[in-house]
């Protein structure tokens, strides 16, 4: 019914950046909150950073003034623009997404890893 497909992970050095996109697609009617969670190896999933229909953004402490979250509601789209990045930003990131279809529900997508190194 719904699909969220991520992109735009990969391998940067330590200090610089990426950009991942994720895209809905499916039989949509409305798009609540749109979130970006990620897994570092050994580690639980965190929210990274979610933002409102109406663009309101809210990050965790350890991105906030390094990663921006954005929306492009006419493509169904939402963005992380991570910069500054660190070792310990190394994850698999998912997009997660509120989605009015043909029930109300929480849609993931498959993930994309991002991996920072020198």
């Amino acid at each position: 019914q719904v699909q969220l497909v991520e992109s735009g992970g990969g391998l940067v050095q330590p200090g610089g950046s990426l950009r991942l996109s994720c895209a809905a697609s499916g039989s949509i009617f409305s798009i609540y909150t749109m979130d970006w969670y990620r897994q570092g190896p050994g580690k639980q999933r965190e929210l990274v950073a979610a933002i409102t229909s109406d663009g309101t953004p809210n990050y965790a402490d350890s991105v906030r003034g390094r990663f921006t979250i954005s929306r492009d509601n006419a493509k169904n789209t939402v963005y992380l623009q991570m910069n500054s990045l660190k070792p310990e930003d190394t994850a698999v990131y998912y997009c997660n997404a509120e989605v009015e279809s043909t029930y109300r529900g929480s849609w993931w997508g498959q993930g994309t890893l991002v991996t920072v190194s020198s």
